[in-house]
Parts: C-alpha cells; sequence; structure tokens
C-alpha cells in the first residue's frame, strides 16, 4: 500500500527525513509548505512540490499523513489542525511545549480518530541500544547507576532554539531524548524523586545545559545531563553494577566493560601518592579483573517509518506510546521545576 506523506515545515530536519524517505518502498512525499520563502525555493530545487499554503496542504486528498517539523511551539496547532482535516500525523520531537498541550493533542487523536505519533528517533541510536543489551544481559551485577551525557561547545544554535516562546532550551532539544532513552532502561519502574541543576552560560531566556538525577523505585540513580559549553566531553554512558563497569564514550561505541574475576584480593598493594599511601584507590590486580568488548546493537532508524505505515495499515502497534512520550513530557516539566526552585521535586512519575 502506497502512502503518501505532505511536511510542514521544511529545515534541516526536514532535509534529513526528505533522504531517509527516498530509501523506503511505499511512502513518498507529496510536497512541503514553510512559512519561509527561502525553504519553499529550497525544496523547488529538490524537485519537490510546494503547496501554496498550509490550508493548501491540508485540503490534498491524495495525502493520508502529515509530517510536522517546524519549531516546536507551532507542533500542536498544526497537529490539531491536520487531524481534524483527516491526516494521520508524525510530529517532531518535542511534541509540544507541556503536557496540558499533548493530552490536547492526545484528545484531538481521540476524537477524530486519527493516528498520532512522535519522531522519537534516537531510540535506535546504537549506543542506547548497546546499553540495553548490557543490562538486559546482566554483565555489570546488581546495577546502581547509570550515567547518560552529551556535550558539546559550541552554545545553542543562532535560531529559534534560543526562544523559550519557541521551545527553545535544551531540556525540550536534548532532554527529550535522553529521558526518553532512560525510561526506557526502566520500563514500567517509577521515579521517586528528581533533582536538577541548568546553566545559561550563553543564554539567559532558556537553558543551555542542564544536570539531572532521577532515584527510581529500584533504587538506581540516573544522571542525565546535556551541556553546551563542555570543551571536553565526558563519556556518553557510564553505567555501574556491583561487579563491573561499563563506559561508551560516543556516538561511535568506543568503550569497553571491565568485570571482576571472582579472585579475592587479599593482600592489596598501596598506591604512594604525593601526599601518602592509599589502599582504598590502588588499581586492582590483573588476575581479579577482566576487560571484554561492548555487546555492541545495530538498528536502522527506517524502522520508525516502517513502523507508521504498518499501523495505519492495522498490522501492527506503534512504537512510540502517547503515554510512554507524556510521561517524558512531565518529567521534563519536573526537571525545570526543580532547577527554578532548586530543591528536591518528590513526585511518582
Amino acid at each position: 500500500m502506497k502512502h503518501k506523506m505532505a511536511i510542514v515545515g521544511f529545515g534541516g530536519m526536514a532535509g534529513w527525513h526528505h533522504k531517509e524517505i527516498q530509501t523506503i518502498d511505499d511512502l513518498e512525499i507529496a510536497g512541503i509548505w514553510d512559512i519561509k520563502e527561502e525553504r519553499r525555493a529550497v525544496a523547488n530545487q529538490k524537485g519537490l512540490h510546494v503547496y501554496e499554503s498550509l490550508e493548501d496542504l491540508l485540503a490534498d486528498p491524495e495525502t493520508d499523513l502529515v509530517l510536522i517539523a517546524t519549531p516546536n511551539d507551532v507542533h500542536k496547532p498544526v497537529a490539531i489542525a491536520a487531524m481534524e482535516a483527516g491526516k494521520n500525523v508524525i510530529s517532531e520531537k518535542p511534541v509540544t511545549l507541556s503536557s496540558a498541550d499533548l493530552q490536547e493533542m492526545m484528545e484531538a487523536s481521540t476524537r477524530t480518530g486519527r493516528f498520532l505519533t512522535v519522531h522519537q528517533n534516537r531510540r535506535w541510536d546504537e549506543d542506547f541500544l548497546t546499553v540495553r543489551n548490557i543490562l538486559k544481559e546482566g554483565r555489570l551485577g546488581e546495577l546502581f547507576r547509570v550515567e547518560s551525557r552529551v556535550h558539546g561547545s559550541r552554545g545553542i544554535p543562532g535560531d529559534w532554539r534560543q526562544e523559550k516562546e519557541h521551545g527553545g532550551g535544551m531540556i525540550l532539544d536534548w532532554g527529550v531524548h535522553l529521558l526518553d532513552q532512560m525510561l526506557l532502561l526502566f520500563p514500567g519502574v517509577s521515579i521517586r524523586s528528581v533533582y536538577a541543576t541548568w546553566t545559561h552560560v550563553t543564554n539567559q531566556l532558556v537553558d543551555d545545559g542542564f544536570s539531572a538525577e532521577l532515584l527510581f523505585e529500584n533504587n538506581v540513580r540516573a544522571l542525565v545531563e546535556v551541556g553546551t559549553s563542555n570543551f571536553i566531553s565526558l563519556p556518553r554512558w557510564y553505567v555501574l553494577g556491583t561487579d563491573g563497569t561499563a563506559v561508551i564514550e560516543d556516538w561511535d561505541l568506543s568503550g569497553r566493560i571491565v568485570r571482576a574475576s571472582g579472585v579475592d584480593e587479599k593482600d592489596v598493594m598501596p598506591v604512594i601518592t604525593a601526599a601518602g599511601l592509599t589502599k582504598t584507590m590502588a588499581p586492582r590486580r590483573d588476575d581479579s579483573i577482566f576487560t571484554e568488548e561492548l555487546p555492541k546493537a545495530r538498528s536502522d532508524v527506517r524502522e520508525f517509518y516502517l513502523n507508521v505505515m504498518a499501523v495505519l495499515e492495522g498490522r501492527e502497534e506503534s512504537r512510540i506510546k502517547l503515554p510512554e512520550v507524556m510521561r517524558v513530557m512531565k518529567l521534563m516539566e519536573a526537571i525545570a521545576r526543580s532547577a527554578e526552585s532548586g530543591e528536591v521535586v518528590k513526585e511518582i512519575l
């Protein structure tokens, strides 16, 4: 079954969608609309049909799917209008600016009977999937801490992402990905508390970085961190268990697992530091640990589109479930409240 999709907003992310969709059978782009003349010109140069207006796009009887790749504050009104026009909707992340807005969108989906989903593309990131493999296989013993972070040194991009009214800031931009991944590592496990801080190094209007400490009901602590003024990046993932540690340095999956071998270290040789001796921080003997490669995962993000088409054809359930999206939205709101107040937010999420 052939599906035709129209795109609202033709910036950088829409260009990425356009490139990916060209490799997928039974899905084609019917055309685009963008309020900026220069973006419409780019679409024309790529041979894409350009609609006369948003209303023209929504009135096209040939399309059954609308992708929204606009600034964040425009997602909700366009999504609701599209569903009311009989179209199914893919929204770029974050789906909107608040849990209240998302509730309106979910109600519109129920009312119109149209499918609504969110392009949470980083569920297909191979570093995340590799961490999930490590946890599923129990390689580290009893888990007690997971750290997930992304660091850059260029500040916030110089566009609408710097403006609060358009949904700018790193909590909404990158937090939505990292928090979604973290919650997927612990399906069905509630969050007992949240403590967060944010930074305003390069921008006073929106956060240009944040750090959030989550305490799960299973007593695992998770650190989720985004920084845009870090000239030396810390590891993408750092995972700690009672029997070992895993590190993933970056998206290229460089890293390793170091595990205890079970050999008892009775005679620990102290380390000599400038100010004295320490046994506590002495390295382990080589025979008491072993290093192994990461169980590297591979993925294909085009599975997202294949799943959307399968949902529309009644063959599969959506892999991006709206209650999961709502939970991430409420968690981002809790992080913002904690960062604003300087207090722990003790809510079960």
